[in-house]
């Protein structure tokens, strides 16, 4: 079985700028695709960003042109660089792998316990 752990959340002001990262590991053999999500207070978990397993990168409008991904295939670690942050861009943000094959077993969505970002206006 597969474990991603984010790191990097934390209270940032309007305008600043916020690098998440993301590592997997468990006996890992190969993942698909790496990518991030956030939820706010009373709303669904939704898409933010993916780098796909042919490394072609996808992002949400929301987000377009102050986010960026970047994954490092090698050592299954994805991050997440933010800039020009919005209050609304305040939520928990989880991170996510797609069709991860462990030693011994197939896990379609692996998902990380999440971390906080925060925005002030």
């Amino acid at each position: 079985q597969v474990q991603l752990v984010e790191s990097g959340g934390g209270l940032v002001q309007a305008g600043g700028s916020l690098r998440l990262s993301c590592a997997a590991s468990g006996s890992i053999i190969s993942i698909d695709a790496m990518g991030w999500y956030r939820q706010a207070p009373g709303e669904q978990r939704e898409f933010v960003a993916r780098s796909t397993g042919g490394g072609t990168t996808i992002y949400a409008d929301s987000v377009k042109g102050r986010f960026s991904i970047s994954r490092d295939t090698g050592k299954n670690t994805v991050s997440l660089q933010m800039s020009s942050l919005k209050p609304e861009d305040t939520a928990v943000y989880y991170c996510n792998a797609n069709n991860v094959w462990t030693r011994g077993a197939f896990t379609r969505d692996a998902w990380g316990q999440g971390t906080q970002v925060t925005v002030s206006s």
